[in-house]
């Protein structure tokens, strides 16, 4: 098959992969082009690629999510290859196929290939045909709540409701109660829609304390699949992972063969072509069950590449020029942890909480890399994931990847916002993740079940930023392309300029902390959008009883009664977007 030339490449995606694929094609000699919804004009990915142009929208099904907007763009800038990043529409088999169509090059899987595994339950059909282990599930999607119930009384409790085209954890609801059927099976298809644009979902017996291991693979067109390596991820909330690590602790031979072979058989069968990634629940027992095949560049990539030297975006670069794959898989040297960098309150559920981040401060010194999208002064959007940063810490072993990655997480500051930093680096430390007695007993809902969380919710903190410099930047668009200039501040304020002062905090300054509930009123408790509401005027309530659905950075945040009592004053609707504080009802006394 003939090479073909990446000159110009469009990155459909944005914040900190959309600077990785920027970063990575630079060091390839590739032009790049950037796009951006509103409130991302001036993101660091815009500002890092050769040219940017406006997706003219907020939300991502308005920008991102937009197929004929990117195609377009791709057209009017000159690009001849598009890279979908992760999220958004980097498993949608129709834009795969409208890149082609184009005639640009498509960084990715055919779309042939994204069909058969990016549906879950294809790729399960395809899993069972090689031979992959597999948990007992539905060979189709289910249609209703009585199919859901159906399951339940043939396999019984508990059981994972899965969007089909789902990834990230999204879209996903263990259902451990069968009053909970008909709650979990809507709010897993509204998600799925919200994130994937498609609400199908199937069925899986849920495996309990499953470690999630997964193999990251490469394939070329040319028949060859090799593993890069295989990954840990099994310390996750809400079925989205915050920490991974390269290779898998803790495995046998017999279960890595295991893990290696399925994998390439899976991709082999579908005439698998880029990077992907097979993912393993392996039980308390050692059975491994074959859970799903992302087939995209996965969030954690960063912990393979640093375990084997290989830069997986160039060789996706490389393969999609058509390339071959001229190595076996690699010998694995060191081991390497990540850690997501996340705007959420770990004190509080982990709860999203976009706002403004006014100080970066990224770790360095040995072992340590860090993939971020943002920079200090930068906002995280409520539209989008909580992801601002990636650490990655890396060692000779694990040992020592986890005495780096204690003085990096000391060392890395973020304020202006919450962020999970608190809880890695108690992490770090805790006995059933460091695992000094050799019995690694994290698994994918220990952070619910078992973890004791001893952190204070985030209160807030005033940053008093610096006046800025003489010159500012004014972001122009000439026909969707963004353009910047510099020019004096004072011709934009008509202030005479001041010295600008240093940056300093104000300590004991602190901002209201939205906690969800104040007297009889309940609260939003952070800036979201009215998914359901599940209650009326009038209604009586129990305290722990459903009342509303909120919707931020893409998960969905359930928001129970705080007392008992009658319903009343309901001051939002359905499909509305409110500010962290907001008041959404009263519940008083009956």
């Amino acid at each position: 098959m003939a090479e073909r030339r990446i000159t110009k490449l469009l990155i459909a995606n944005r914040g900190e992969i959309a600077v990785r694929i920027i970063r990575a094609a630079r060091d390839s000699g590739i032009k790049t082009v950037a796009v951006y919804a509103n409130s991302d004009r001036n993101a660091q990915h815009v500002k890092l690629a050769n040219e940017a142009y406006a997706l003219a929208g907020e939300t991502a099904s308005e920008t991102y999510l937009v197929i004929d907007k990117l195609i377009s763009i791709a057209k009017r800038s000159g690009a001849n290859a598009i890279h979908p990043g992760y999220g958004f529409l980097s498993e949608n088999a129709e834009f795969a196929r409208a890149v082609k169509n184009a005639g640009l090059i498509w960084v990715g899987p055919p779309a042939e290939a994204i069909e058969r595994l990016g549906d879950k339950v294809s790729a399960r059909k395809v899993a069972e045909k090689v031979g992959a282990p597999l948990a007992p599930g539905t060979a189709n999607p289910v249609a209703d709540v009585s199919e859901v119930e159906d399951f339940v009384q043939a396999h019984g409790l508990p059981i994972a409701i899965k969007a089909a085209y789902g990834g990230g954890g999204r879209g996903i609801k263990v259902v451990r109660e069968k009053s909970e059927i008909k709650e979990l099976f809507e709010s897993a298809t509204r998600e799925a829609i919200a994130a994937f644009g498609r609400g199908e979902c199937f069925l899986e017996k849920y495996l309990e304390k499953p470690r999630h291991v997964e193999t990251q693979c490469l394939a070329d067109e040319h028949g060859n699949v090799v593993v890069i390596s295989t990954r840990d991820c099994s310390l996750q909330r809400r079925h989205q992972k915050l920490v991974e690590e390269a290779p898998a602790p803790f495995l046998t031979e017999n279960q890595e063969k295991a893990l290696y072979d399925a994998s390439k058989k899976i991709l082999k069968e579908v005439g698998y072509v880029g990077a992907g990634t097979c993912e393993f629940l392996v039980a308390r027992d050692g059975t491994i069950s074959f859970l799903e095949v992302n087939t995209r560049l996965q969030v954690e990539h960063p912990v393979s590449e640093e375990v084997t030297g290989i830069d997986l975006v160039r060789e996706q670069f490389r393969i999609a020029e058509g390339g071959k794959l001229d190595y076996a898989d690699p010998v694995i040297s060191g081991h390497s942890i990540e850690f997501r960098i996340n705007g959420e309150d770990p004190a509080r559920n982990f709860l999203p909480s976009p706002g403004p981040i006014h100080h970066f401060v990224a770790p360095s010194g040995p072992g340590v890399r860090v993939d971020s999208g943002v920079v200090s002064g930068d906002t995280i959007s409520g539209n989008f994931d909580s992801m601002m940063a990636k650490l990655i810490v890396t060692g000779e072993n694990r040992e020592q990847a986890l005495q780096r990655a204690r003085r990096a997480l000391d060392e890395m500051q973020v304020h202006g916002l919450p962020t999970v930093l608190p809880f890695h680096r108690l992490i770090c430390n805790e006995p059933a993740f460091v695992a000094k007695d050799g019995k690694f007993d994290v698994h994918t809902r220990w952070i619910e079940t078992e973890w004791k969380n001893p952190l204070e919710p985030w209160t807030g903190q005033r940053e008093e930023l610096s006046s800025g410099p003489s010159m500012q930047e004014i972001v122009l668009e000439l026909e969707g392309k963004r353009i910047s200039v510099a020019v004096p501040r004072y011709l934009i304020t008509g202030e005479a300029e001041k010295s600008p002062s240093m940056h300093r905090r104000t300590r004991g300054s602190q901002t209201a902390s939205h906690t969800g509930a104040k007297g009889n009123s309940l609260l939003a408790p952070m800036q979201a959008t009215v998914v359901k509401l599940a209650v009326e005027e009038g209604a009586s309530v129990q305290e722990g009883e459903l009342v509303v659905v909120l919707e931020a950075m893409k998960m969905e945040q359930p928001l129970t009664a705080h007392r008992a009592g009658v319903v009343r004053n309901v001051a939002v609707e359905v499909g509305a977007t409110i500010s962290a504080g907001t008041r959404i009802l009263d519940i008083l006394d009956q």
